[in-house]
């Protein structure tokens, strides 16, 4: 498939392309240049990093102690669509 670069250096990649790998809006994607210049776009997930004061720490710790919980949707969600290196 042909794809132009505009002049800000972006490509648009098709829809239909999108919609079959199912990337979104604000998906991130990591470029390789391989030898011989093949260009390779592979998803990747990123995941926030928290930072946590004293006492979010403490809550942390009590809740790991207490047994399991339900995880929030969001991060439900992302978990079952991450993939590893092996996929």
């Amino acid at each position: 498939m042909l794809v132009a670069i505009d002049k800000r250096g972006s490509i648009n990649l098709p829809s239909a392309i999108r919609k079959e790998m199912g990337l979104d809006t604000g998906t991130h994607l990591d470029l390789e240049v391989l030898e011989g210049g093949s260009i390779v776009l592979t998803p990747v997930a990123i995941y926030p990093t928290v930072k946590l004061n004293e006492k979010g720490l403490k809550k942390l710790t009590e809740a790991r102690k207490s047994g399991i919980v339900k995880m929030p949707t969001k991060l439900s969600k992302q978990i079952r669509n991450a993939r590893s290196d092996a996929d």
